[in-house]
Formats: C-alpha cells, sequence, structure tokens
C-alpha cells in the first residue's frame, strides 16, 4: 500500500485559507462535538443512514446488546439518535465526522497533501463548492451502492460517516491537473518520490478492488465505505473540468 508524505508545491502561488479551514473543522466536531468519539449519540443522529436518505423518514433505534460468538463478550451497539433536522442534511453532516483517530488522520492527512493545490488551481469559493458537491455525490453513492445491494432491512441502517468521498474527489483532480506533480511516499516500506499519477493510482485500484469484492455483500465492511470513495473518485474526475473552466494557470485572483 501507498502512504503519501508531502508533494512538491514550490509553484503553489495562494494561501489555502479553505483547505485549512476544513481541516480545522474536521478536527473540531471530531475533538468538541464528537468528543473525539465518545459522544456516540451525537455521532449517531448526524451521520447518513442509506434508509432515511430513500425514506425521507428519520428513524431511532434503540441500543442492542450482542455477544461476541468467540469470546463470549456483551458488545453494546448503539442505536440511531434522533435527528434534529431533515434527515438530508446528514448528507453533509456526515462528512465532516470521523469513526476515530486513525480514521481522521489519515482523512486530513490525505487532504493537508492534496487539497491545496486544487485550492491554488480553481480558487477559494469554488473550492470550498467542489469539495461539498464531491462529497455530496459521494455520500449518494453509498447510498445507491448500500440501496441495490443490501441482502437485508440491518444493512440499509448502518451509518456512513467521513470526509473520504470529499477528499477522493480532491484526489481525482489532483489525478487530472497535476499527475506528473512529484509525491514523496512509503511504498511497500520504502521512501521514494513517484509521480501523482502512481500514488494515486495504486490508492484507487485499492478501492475498486476492495469495493468489487463487496458487491453483493453490502456495500460495506469494517466501517469502510468504499462506495463513496470510489464514487466521489469519479465524481472528481468529472467535475474537475467544470469547475476549472476560464482559471487554468491563472491565480492572481483567488476567487
Amino acid at each position: 500500500m501507498v502512504f503519501p508524505l508531502y508533494d512538491d508545491n514550490a509553484d503553489r502561488q495562494t494561501t489555502p485559507f479553505v483547505n485549512y479551514a476544513l481541516i480545522a473543522l474536521n478536527l473540531f466536531v471530531f475533538v468538541v462535538l464528537q468528543g473525539i468519539g465518545s459522544n456516540e449519540q451525537f455521532t449517531y443522529s448526524f451521520s447518513t443512514v442509506p434508509l432515511e436518505i430513500t425514506t425521507g423518514e428519520d428513524i431511532v433505534t434503540p441500543n442492542r446488546v450482542l455477544e461476541h460468538p468467540v469470546t463470549g463478550q456483551q458488545i453494546l451497539i448503539p442505536g440511531l439518535g434522533e435527528t434534529p433536522l431533515s434527515v438530508y442534511l446528514t448528507l453533509f453532516t456526515s462528512m465532516f465526522m470521523h469513526g476515530g483517530i486513525a480514521h481522521i488522520g489519515g482523512n486530513m492527512l490525505f487532504l493537508w497533501i492534496f487539497g491545496d493545490n486544487i485550492e491554488d488551481r480553481l480558487g477559494h469559493l469554488r473550492y470550498l463548492l467542489f469539495y461539498l458537491v464531491c462529497g455530496l455525490l459521494a455520500s449518494l453513492a453509498h447510498v445507491f451502492t448500500t440501496a441495490l445491494f443490501a441482502t437485508d432491512r440491518a444493512e440499509m441502517l448502518i451509518p456512513s460517516l467521513g470526509a473520504s468521498g470529499a477528499i477522493s474527489g480532491v484526489l481525482g483532480a489532483y489525478l487530472l491537473l497535476h499527475h506528473s506533480r512529484r509525491v514523496t511516499v512509503i511504498l511497500f516500506r520504502f521512501l521514494t518520490d513517484v509521480p501523482a499519477w502512481v500514488a494515486i493510482g495504486i490508492w484507487f485500484a485499492f478501492q475498486l478492488i476492495s469495493g468489487l469484492g463487496l458487491l453483493g455483500g453490502g456495500s460495506q465492511q469494517g466501517g469502510v465505505a468504499y462506495a463513496a470513495h470510489i464514487g466521489g473518485f469519479i465524481a472528481g474526475l468529472v467535475l474537475i473540468k467544470f469547475f476549472d473552466i476560464g482559471r487554468g494557470r491563472v491565480t492572481s485572483n483567488p476567487y
């Protein structure tokens, strides 16, 4: 697997204020509102639940206690909480929440490395809109795939969250705009520089293989919504051409 560390920013001409703000907002939500993962009521109220999106109805379920089949240990599975706003807004709120420190750490690292160059190219406002639209389409891709391949109602009630879909859109844009830019990565335990198309290509191949392996068996495994990653990536590839209209290499006007 590939683990990026940093890229070449020698030609960046603007300060990526929006990218910094997105990272700060994700960290604020995780640390303060989610209580570093301890505030399950908040998390299970503002995550995207496929059945809620397809029906338009807020669904509240009780906590469940399951027994581990091997150890016999009892595990508390939190129920879905009441969403004090339209369930469709969870398509946005969920993209600023995370399931754990490793989850948010990996996402913010990718956003830090690749997001600034896309903001530099698009300008601040366009980049923000691009990020949000990619995140929305990624969430919808997850909902659609879950509805298509779910084998029972329980799978439709599994909540999803995370910035991965929106960041996947950023990676798709980066692949088209900066495919030859050098990225320093840890690749199979070796520190090396590779073109962006290699680093992102290996990442996408992993998402695609993992996602295809789940077809017919649910759209999530281990809490990872691969359909959102793939959907966001494709959205980024397609949408960047429209958001980049009139921009080219011009960066003097950030809006």
